[in-house]
């Protein structure tokens, strides 16, 4: 099933533009680049000369994009950047949508700058306006666009079972059931080899991956993908930056590589990516109301995570940035609860209002998923 645009990604029609296929990448470096993967799908990088944008044109399909560029990840600052696309199965094009420019999610000391991402749906079309900050265009500034394909067949383990009650849990949440990278299709030739390690996690952050809320929950995969290789190509981290992620049906995914059970430096929270878990909610919920069965997920995952370390849900803790880039300047030691929000760190909508004012009660079921001491 394909998922379905958001309402507002499919107004503004320009049934009298009729654009044509776009040409196969280029050998011409300047040109359109493609990357296929070993599971299927591709990205294909546009290139956006000067740092001006692209006429509607047809182009392969696709179903995530965003913008990538050389320069470090604050050189859009003050920019602002816009795309259109066109639907796929309708032919109909969307409104602009906008680009956040100024990285929220990723690793303390980001490589180099990226857009966050938008999920668009099926779409063979696009169109990009860029406005530079006062710095100008950063170099090797492009459109990525993403085919997320059918996922790379693994024989590894595709799902882990809810861990089953007994002596062995001690005061600890159980385990929710989680669905491993090789069930949602992770093409592991895409990863650096390895994994780094934080110390216990203190703290749960809680996201949303701003894409489409009306999906069925059999693609989400497909989301997981495409952020998969957006974080990965166009972002150039070492792998996708959340450590798990929820469905709408309150499926728990396994994210950044390197076992569920330990503690997994993530690039999720800007500044604060140490000693800490990033767990995003799959959707957009600034007005969404996330269902319950997700709030479900995140409750459960979150409970587990902070009891793997002896961490109540309902506790506080203290965290010291790692970067000036972010809300708080390195350094600075900031007390947050257990189970926080994005914008708890950083100056971001994430989770979005909805998810946002739900986080009181996510700790209290949280906390009652925690067997009581006997």
């Amino acid at each position: 099933m394909r998922l379905s645009l958001p309402a507002t990604l499919l107004a503004g029609c320009t049934a009298a533009l009729l654009l044509q296929p776009a040409a196969p990448a280029a050998a011409d470096p300047s040109g359109p680049q493609r990357h296929d993967f070993a599971g299927g799908g591709s990205t294909t990088s546009l290139p956006l000369p000067a740092g001006h944008g692209l006429a509607p044109r047809g182009t392969r399909p696709f179903e995530l994009l965003g913008v990538g560029w050389d320069g470090p990840s604050d050189a859009l600052a003050g920019a602002e950047v816009r795309v259109r696309t066109r639907d796929a199965d309708t032919g109909r094009w969307s409104d602009w949508r906008r680009l956040e420019a100024d990285g929220e999610d990723g690793p303390d000391h980001a490589p180099h700058g990226a857009t966050a991402p938008l999920w668009t749906g099926r779409s063979d079309g696009v169109a990009v306006d860029v406005r530079p900050g006062p710095a100008g265009p950063p170099p090797g500034l492009r459109l990525d666009l993403v085919d997320p394909g059918p996922g790379a067949a693994a024989p590894a383990v595709r799902a882990l079972p809810a861990e089953p009650p007994g002596p062995a849990d001690g005061h600890r949440a159980r385990r929710p059931a989680i669905v491993t990278r090789a069930g949602w299709g992770a093409d592991e030739s895409l990863r650096e080899p390895g994994s780094v390690y934080t110390g216990p996690v203190r703290v749960v952050f809680v996201h949303h991956t701003a894409t489409a809320t009306d999906y069925a929950c059999s693609d989400a995969p497909r989301v997981i993908r495409s952020i998969h290789r957006y974080h990965v190509r166009t972002s150039g981290w070492r792998d996708i930056g959340y450590n798990f992620l929820v469905d709408r049906c309150g499926t728990v995914y396994e994210g950044r590589a390197g076992g569920v059970d330990r503690p997994v430096h993530g690039a999720h929270t800007l500044g604060f990516n140490t000693d800490s878990a990033g767990v995003a909610a799959i959707g957009t919920y600034v007005g969404d109301q996330p269902p319950q069965p997700l709030l479900d997920g995140l409750a459960a995952v979150a409970a587990w995570k902070l009891g793997l370390g002896g961490r109540a849900a309902d506790g506080r803790t203290t965290l010291t940035s790692g970067t000036d880039a972010g809300r708080y300047p390195r350094g600075t030691a900031v007390d947050f609860d257990a189970v926080s929000g994005h914008r708890d760190a950083f100056a971001t909508e994430c989770p979005g209002n909805a998810l946002y004012a739900r986080l009181p009660a996510l700790r209290a079921a949280a906390v009652r998923l925690r067997p009581p001491a006997s």
